[in-house]
């Protein structure tokens, strides 16, 4: 058996357009509908996990008060701003 390869952000995104664009056009039927928005959540989840992945690989260099480089996450100080995102 082959195991279905999950889609990358930029398609996993794609689709979840096309569904929210399925879903606001009101012509799905009910079950259809319910369909497409468990495969959206599912969708929405799998960009906010790769986007995750992406912020914590995130780093930038800052001079420490002796004038030595240090090696910093981006996103050591927020809260999950991707959360915001969706």
């Amino acid at each position: 058996m082959s195991k279905k390869k999950e889609p990358g952000f930029e398609e996993a995104l794609e689709e979840l357009e096309e569904i929210t664009r399925a879903l606001e056009s009101g012509e799905l039927s009910l079950d259809d509908s319910i369909k497409s928005y468990e495969k959206g959540m599912e969708l929405k989840k799998m960009c906010l996990d790769i986007l995750k992945k992406a912020e914590k690989k995130l780093e930038y260099l800052e001079k420490n008060n002796e004038g030595e480089l240090e090696k910093k996450s981006l996103f050591s100080d927020e809260a999950d701003s991707s959360e915001e995102l969706f």
